[in-house]
């Protein structure tokens, strides 16, 4: 059983609080996603999960074959209007990234923002062998996740994700050393009403994390640019 409430945190009010500092955020992003792919457009991409599309959609405006796949039907939906606002296509794929019905079509898969550890570890491997598998023999892994390193050594237990027009979002964080999972209680205070959400997401160490995706079938694991101020970024390529 999945430790992470989808519905209740996959939400019109996650993409309320996030889309603010997310907006900020996304060109540099994106510039390091094409840096770290070293793809030429026309390249295809899976982005899983793509989310509302923020990144899939200006990697599609930039002329790389997308397709997003996400479990929540209405980021999806932004996903797509905001590809047609843009003049982009880019195709969007309802499913699990647990089950990837692709084998051997992409260039690049692209995990993006703790988007990686939702599931129990053999359900994360299975995510890890999923990845491969949709990939083109010589395809290319870019996965980002948070840094434990980082969190540890400005840890705040207790924070506010975002704050709009009085309204809030906080989260209270606790740490599983045994299990490697932070687990989050999130409380929403939004035109006057106020409810909880609660999701664990697996952290990992560099050396780990390699494990991971070696026996996956993954090779050449690197972090380009990992520091301990940074976030965990992680490229790997499937044996050609």
């Amino acid at each position: 059983m999945s430790e992470f409430d989808f519905e209740g945190v996959f939400d019109d009010d996650y993409l309320y609080f996030y889309e603010p500092f997310l907006a900020e955020s996304t060109s540099g992003e994106v510039e390091r996603v094409v840096e770290l792919f070293e793809l030429e457009p026309g390249a295809e991409i899976l982005d899983c999960p793509c989310g509302h599309g923020r990144i899939a959609n200006p990697l599609a405006d930039r002329g790389y074959r997308v397709t997003g796949l996400d479990s929540t039907e209405l980021f999806l939906e932004r996903a797509r209007e905001d590809a047609t606002a843009r003049g982009v296509e880019a195709e969007y794929v309802h499913g699990d990234m647990r089950e990837l019905p692709w084998h051997n079509r992409f260039d690049g898969v692209l995990n993006w923002f703790t988007s990686f550890g939702y599931f129990s570890d053999e359900e994360n491997k299975a995510v890890l062998r999923g990845f491969r598998d949709a990939l083109k023999p010589g395809g290319r892994l870019v996965l980002e996740t948070q840094n434990i390193t980082r969190i540890m050594l400005n840890a705040k237990p207790i924070h506010v994700v975002g704050e709009r027009d009085g309204d809030v979002m906080i989260d209270r964080w606790t740490l599983d050393p045994e299990r490697a999972r932070f687990s989050t209680d999130r409380l929403v205070m939004r035109d006057g009403r106020a409810r909880k959400a609660q999701f664990s997401v697996r952290f990992f160490t560099v050396p780990e994390l390699r494990s991971w995706l070696e026996e996956a079938g993954f090779e050449n694991v690197r972090t380009p640019g990992l520091t301990a101020d940074t976030r965990l970024v992680v490229v790997a390529d499937r044996p050609a």
